[in-house]
């Protein structure tokens, strides 16, 4: 079951990760507000170039990209990259894959993004900058949200990990939209012909059996600047290119092991105690290795390629450039763009997810999964309310260059509901949750 594969991968993985993205964010807080801030601020704005003779890959409108730029607009691509995959692969065999799986995420999705929007939009006043960030405590960090609960070990159903992980999804599927069509600046219409044309072209080369991740990746760089060009966010550029990736391998499974059966029965067998294969040995040996990578479809290696590059490498970059909150100097940390965003992450989301889902059940449109209930619902619905990665990503959209003591107030938003929503979730599902889990599923 693919879905049951993922949860174990990130159980295993994301709790490292998630921690080392925390500890990331304090780290940048500390610094941010120690003798070490100026060095953090030049770190920051310092120029970046990758120049081809005259060309700098790394440029936008003919300036230069600074570090925090090339971590916004280029590394999160990355991330973003990942996102797609994840999404192709739960719209194709995973809980989205079928109008009777989504339902019950889907919708639970829709309240958690809707309600947070709502909440947030009438505590601040309306026409003023401020509701440039009604977006930010749409999102559910998966990475976060998923390590909170894997604290819980066994004690966690299947289906409550599986819930989280649909329902995160859709958030991400919301978040990528609202990106797309509200952070897009003046579109030149030319760079995006050029990236469709791209696109097109990296599809048809895939169903013709090109599936080389290294091929789509160099045309993805590509197709990354001409987005950076366009006026359309880089970042969606990743998570189109994973919609083109192969999903299919060139290979299926009744095959390779025939070939791996006439292989065995052909391979030379030499002595025992010699460790020194000849060229024969290793010819054949070499022709397993190549079945065994068609067998496994682009999409599902490059997203497992990427999962530790993303958790391990680019989140951290980004929480540490993203989430130095500043407590002193440059205005009030506590605002209405602060308070707005906590309580719209800790109560928006939570009323949402909770009331959307029972809605939902209690019209008879679906059912609730069996080890789910209403108190552990309710746990996981206060977890929906960490939106770390997303949320700072939208802040940074909404605020960045034209108002930054409103950037501040979101990220410190962004941190505080992100926290107070994480541990009370924890506290809710520990209470609730049995003590041992008798599921041999989970």
């Amino acid at each position: 079951m693919i879905i049951l594969r993922t949860v174990k991968n990130i159980s295993s993985q994301n709790l490292v990760a998630s921690i080392l993205l925390f500890l990331t964010a304090i780290l940048a807080a500390v610094i941010a507000n120690s003798p070490l801030a100026p060095v953090y601020q030049d770190f920051l704005q310092h120029e970046l170039h990758l120049r081809i003779g005259s060309f700098n890959l790394l440029s936008h409108d003919g300036h230069p990209l600074r570090m925090v730029e090339f971590i916004n607009d280029c590394l999160m691509t990355v991330f973003f990259l990942a996102v797609g995959l994840e999404i192709k692969r739960e719209l194709l065999v995973g809980e989205l894959s079928t109008f009777r799986k989504a339902a019950l995420p889907f919708v639970a999705a829709c309240g958690g993004m809707l309600l947070p929007v709502i909440i947030y939009s009438l505590m601040v006043v309306s026409g003023t900058p401020e509701t440039r960030g009604m977006a930010i405590p749409m999102a559910t960090d998966i990475a976060f949200s998923l390590g909170a609960l894997s604290l819980l070990g066994n004690r966690v159903p299947l289906s409550l990990k599986i819930f989280l992980t649909a329902f995160a999804v859709v958030d991400d599927i919301g978040g990528i939209l609202v990106i797309a069509i509200f952070y897009s600046a003046e579109v030149s219409y030319g760079y995006l012909v050029v990236a469709a044309i791209l696109y097109v072209f990296l599809y048809y080369m895939g169903r013709l059996g090109v599936t080389q991740k290294i091929f789509s990746l160099l045309f993805g760089i590509i197709i990354w600047y001409l987005f950076l060009q366009s006026g359309i966010h880089s970042t969606i550029s990743g998570v189109i290119l994973a919609f083109v990736i192969p999903a299919r391998p060139r290979l299926d499974a009744g095959k390779y092991i025939k070939r791996i059966r006439d292989v065995i029965s052909e391979f030379p067998v030499s002595k025992s105690d010699n460790i020194v294969l000849n060229n024969e040995q290793i010819a054949m040996l070499k022709l397993v290795e190549r079945a065994s990578d068609h067998v496994i479809s682009p999409l599902q290696s490059l997203e497992d390629n990427l999962h530790g590059t993303v958790n391990f490498i680019i989140l951290p970059l980004f929480a540490f450039a993203n989430a130095g909150v500043m407590f002193s100097g440059g205005g009030s940390v506590v605002g209405d763009v602060s308070i707005a965003v906590a309580i719209s992450l800790l109560l928006g989301k939570f009323v949402g997810i909770y009331l959307f889902t029972w809605i939902v059940i209690k019209s008879g449109l679906t059912v609730m999964p069996p080890g789910m209930n209403w108190k552990n619902l309710a746990g996981v619905a206060l977890l929906g309310g960490i939106g770390f990665t997303v949320s700072l990503f939208i802040a940074n959209l909404s605020f960045a260059g034209t108002f930054p003591e409103l950037l501040n107030q979101a990220k410190f938003g962004v941190l505080a509901g992100t926290v107070l929503a994480g541990i009370l979730g924890y506290v809710v599902l520990n209470a609730v949750l049995p003590k041992v889990q008798k599921s041999k599923t989970s």
